[in-house]
């Protein structure tokens, strides 16, 4: 899909995910119908997804890591589609550097960094080593909330 600047605005306006088309339009100077018909084609197409996220800080007994692992292997897109089914992870990029895979985990207190190591990362096969950062305090720090 062509990213103009028109679709780049409106995706901007969406932060505010409950912004209305009309307050949208107003602002960028185009009809609402321009709006409705731009976020609907950036969202049949996959570049927007409008969901709920919530701060990782805010919420009480969980904890945030972010982890790199490197792979024995360089089935990467593979492995990474393993570790996304993984419960409380967020996101897993392949990356360049010193790490095949980045993983973005949300863990309640409940079930901790060590039940994660333990229970789901000791399942996958081929992981050569891990790194995990616990964060502390997160700035402008929103995820989906994919714990069950």
């Amino acid at each position: 899909m062509k990213m103009d600047e028109v679709n780049l605005a409106i995706i901007r306006e969406l932060r505010d995910g409950r912004r209305s088309f009309k307050k949208i339009a107003d602002k960028l100077s185009v009809t609402e119908n321009t709006v409705r018909s731009r976020y609907e084609k950036l969202r049949a197409s996959g570049v927007l997804e409008v969901r709920g996220l919530v701060d990782p800080d805010r919420l009480e007994g969980h904890r945030f890591v972010i982890m790199g692992i490197k792979l024995v292997g360089m089935n990467l897109v593979e492995k990474a589609k393993e570790f996304v089914k993984l419960p409380g992870v967020v996101t897993v990029c392949v990356v360049t550097g010193r790490f095949d895979l980045i993983l973005t985990v949300l863990l309640k207190e409940d079930s901790g960094l060590l039940d994660f190591f333990k229970n789901h990362l000791d399942g996958v096969k081929g992981i050569l080593s891990t790194e995990t950062f616990v964060t502390y305090k997160g700035y402008n720090l929103a995820v989906p909330y994919v714990l069950s």
